[in-house]
């Protein structure tokens, strides 16, 4: 279960759906940079996975669609130096990113209209304005 990322509540996504690739990652870390494979790629199949609910699979999948490749999302993780600090970096950032996704659309706006009183401020402001400005204006009487 540790390995497992906890979304929410409701979504747990279990380890045995994850893929991870290593490769050698860039930045800080010597010579060591040249040998040591702590880049992290973790791929997870949204499409497939039988953990998601099926309630939540179209909006994660209509929210998270510029970042699926045939319904697999991938994160890439390099900024540390160790392999460990990396996979785990990369299953936050996947919790995080598969979390916002699954937030519910916020309430449609009600359309209202402005009331008369708003609209005479309004009015009233302009023609001070404009009042302001007539006032900068140079005189044609030169």
């Amino acid at each position: 279960m540790a390995d497992d990322v906890v979304v929410t509540p409701a979504l747990v996504i279990p380890a045995s759906e994850l893929s991870e690739r290593f490769s050698r990652s860039s930045g800080p870390g010597g010579q060591g940079v040249n040998t040591a494979d702590s880049r992290v790629e973790l791929s997870f199949d949204l499409g497939a996975s039988p953990s998601v609910p099926e309630s939540l699979r179209p909006r994660l999948l209509a929210r998270l669609a510029s970042r699926l490749v045939d319904g697999v999302i991938t994160v890439v993780a390099s900024e540390h130096r160790s392999q460990l600090q990396n996979r785990q970096a990369a299953r936050t950032r996947l919790a995080e990113l598969l979390r916002a996704a699954a937030q519910p659309p916020p309430p449609t706006r009600r359309p209202t209209r402005p009331s008369r009183r708003a609209k005479e401020r309004r009015v009233t402001e302009k023609k001070r304005r404009g009042e302001t400005k007539r006032g900068r204006r140079a005189s044609s009487d030169d």
